[in-house]
């Protein structure tokens, strides 16, 4: 990418926020952010045209020490003798430094001279911008320096760097304004830096958008889940015609389907916040959020609570991954067994986990970001009142044994994806035969028939069916009294997922 295109690309609140703490005089800004290469042009070109002539620009690393319009200082790598540089110098300026040592662990003397600094250098126009990715500012330095958060590229900025890097060289029929906007929205939470690359991936072989290009897109976002530990990037595998029976809740995720749209938004829409899907173990709760990705064309990712516990700092640990998922938003944040995980479970011997509990209630009635969260609870029972009330999630889901017809529909797909014709299986008397049954019982009694068949090289029959139905004993027998509490518990506090009840 040029370095033209990318100026014109920076972020606009970003600049404004800059521009601003300028006009008001801060002499010392810290600015957080990972778009190093983007914000040192931005200094350089209000160098050049901040106070109507150009003006010194300086740039300090400790590998290179300080360099002022290009020229190198002597004997300025480190720290303090950079700053004394820039203290003793003359006029106006702009000085950028990076990864510059003032965190809290900081020399002392550096923390002093930076004080000096703020002092000396107030109502003189010149002004250092320290830039990091990390916030770590020292508390004897927190009322001297000004804090701008950088934002990454929105979809406005993303747009522009497409049209310059794919439709310039491709052409404006090769993507049209509707995949422009689809693009930019996938792509939202990555730098001008890895948006260039990814696009330069994208269209290396390709001449024009399609289907393929934005399942890459989204693909693409697995390397910021690999890079948090705790987050699990979920890759699109299956739709909602994987799963049998459940119309009411595949009729509410449809209706929502174009609502995480740059339309929807302009337009004023809510957009959706979560959803909790509670009930019986083995009943596709898990299958149901995978389908959202899919159906909705968003990202997803699994947060491992067990990863988060086993971190020195769980509660850091956990609102960072709720930021890196804002980041990257929009996209779909999936919480399995939330009632172990952040469902306050262990409150009152946990610490940690009473902290968390109350971190996530706020994040999830104040987030703004295009975050769908899709929460799953086994032990529906564990869920403290805080979680299911509304304005945290859209609906509540209660997850019942399917119904007859379900076991049909489950039967179906499954002796489908084992390479089984249905048409050669009499569906009613398999679904009758397993009354009671999870889906989970169904899938693996079609499988367990197809590894007998296949063992003596033959065709599945329905006899192998019967034998294997013959030989289980349902969850629902071994555990009769514990589903009659959770359909109990459930029964006003969830709408079922299945429209028919009749089981």
């Amino acid at each position: 990418m040029s370095t033209a295109v990318a100026a014109v690309s920076a972020p606009a609140k970003g600049m404004e926020k800059i521009r601003r703490a300028l006009t008001g005089g801060h002499p010392l800004l810290y600015v957080q952010s990972w778009e190093e290469p983007r914000i040192e042009r931005l200094v350089q070109h209000l160098a050049k045209t901040f106070f109507g002539q150009p003006v010194p620009f300086g740039v300090w690393s400790v590998v290179d020490g300080l360099l002022v319009d290009g020229m190198p200082i002597p004997e300025t790598r480190d720290p303090m003798k950079a700053l004394d540089a820039i203290l003793q110098a003359s006029g106006k300026g702009f000085y950028m430094l990076k990864d510059f040592p003032a965190s809290s662990d900081a020399r002392p003397e550096i923390v002093r001279r930076l004080r000096d600094l703020y002092r000396g250098l107030k109502d003189r126009g010149r002004h250092v911008l320290l830039l990091s990715p990390r916030l770590a500012i020292p508390e004897d330095l927190k009322k001297e320096i000004y804090v701008v958060e950088y934002e990454l590229p929105d979809e406005v900025e993303i747009s522009r760097i497409i049209d310059a890097s794919v439709r310039r060289r491709l052409g404006v029929e090769a993507i049209d304004d509707s995949a422009v906007r689809r693009l930019a929205l996938a792509m939202r939470g990555l730098t001008a830096d890895e948006i260039g690359h990814l696009l330069g991936k994208v269209f290396a072989v390709r001449k024009g958008f399609d289907e393929s290009a934005f399942l890459e897109v989204l693909a693409e976002k697995e390397q910021m889940s690999k890079k948090e530990g705790v987050l699990e990037f979920v890759p699109p595998r299956f739709s909602v015609e994987d799963i049998g029976g459940y119309d009411t809740l595949k009729t509410w995720l449809r209706k929502r389907q174009a609502l995480f749209s740059r339309e929807a938004l302009d337009a004023g829409i809510p957009i959706p916040r979560g959803i909790l899907l509670m009930g019986i173990s083995g009943c596709g709760k898990s299958l149901c959020v995978k389908t959202i990705s899919t159906l909705w064309n968003l990202p997803l990712f699994r947060l491992d609570m067990n990863a988060v516990f086993g971190t020195e700092n769980p509660e850091s640990t956990f609102l960072k991954a709720l930021r890196s998922v804002e980041a990257v938003s929009p996209a779909v944040l999936w919480i399995d067994e939330i009632e172990m995980g952040v469902g306050g479970y262990r409150e009152g011997g946990d610490a940690a986990m009473s902290r968390i509990f109350s971190g996530f209630l706020t994040w999830m009635q104040e987030k703004s970001a295009l975050v769908f969260v899709a929460a799953t609870a086994n032990r529906i029972q564990l869920l403290p009142a805080e979680i299911i009330r509304k304005g945290r999630f859209d609906q509540v889901f209660f997850v019942d044994l399917p119904t007859e017809e379900e076991r049909k529909q489950i039967f179906t797909i499954h002796l489908r994806k084992n390479r089984c014709d249905p048409a050669r299986f009499d569906l009613v008397f398999l679904s009758k035969a397993t009354k009671g049954w999870n889906g989970a019982e169904i899938e693996q009694a079609v499988v367990s028939a197809v590894v007998e068949s296949y063992s003596e090289a033959r065709p599945v029959t329905e006899d192998d069916l019967h034998r294997v139905i013959s030989a289980t004993v349902p969850l629902a027998v071994t555990m009769e009294e514990q589903i009659k509490a959770i359909k109990s518990w459930a029964h006003d506090r969830a709408l079922n997922a299945s429209t028919a009840q009749k089981m």
